[in-house]
């Protein structure tokens, strides 16, 4: 299993715009027999920050799609990418003068 060019050019996306941010420092590629990995590491030496897994084994249920943080907790699955992806979005907040 792997990811799609589209799909690899989303999550790429997404990874240039953290490392701007100077959140994300380093990531891996997993192509398993089962599914997809793309991990993402503040630090090369440490356990990672977030997964982003393709497993199309789950696209008829949840979808095919989800985010894992690093505790194992799933913070969003989907059927899109491009939507899954959106749980890293800054969400904006009200700044008071």
């Amino acid at each position: 299993m792997a990811f799609e060019r589209r799909e690899l050019d989303l999550i790429l996306r997404l990874y240039s715009r953290m490392v701007a941010a100077n959140e994300w420092r380093d990531y891996a590629i997993d192509h398993l027999s089962d599914r997809a990995v793309f991990s993402v590491f503040r630090r090369t030496s440490e356990t990672p920050l977030f997964q982003i897994v393709k497993d199309p084994r789950l696209a008829r249920k949840q979808g095919a799609f989800s985010v894992i943080a690093a505790g194992g907790l799933i913070l969003k699955r989907g059927h899109e990418l491009a939507r899954v992806l959106g749980v890293f979005d800054k969400r904006l907040q009200l700044v008071e003068a």
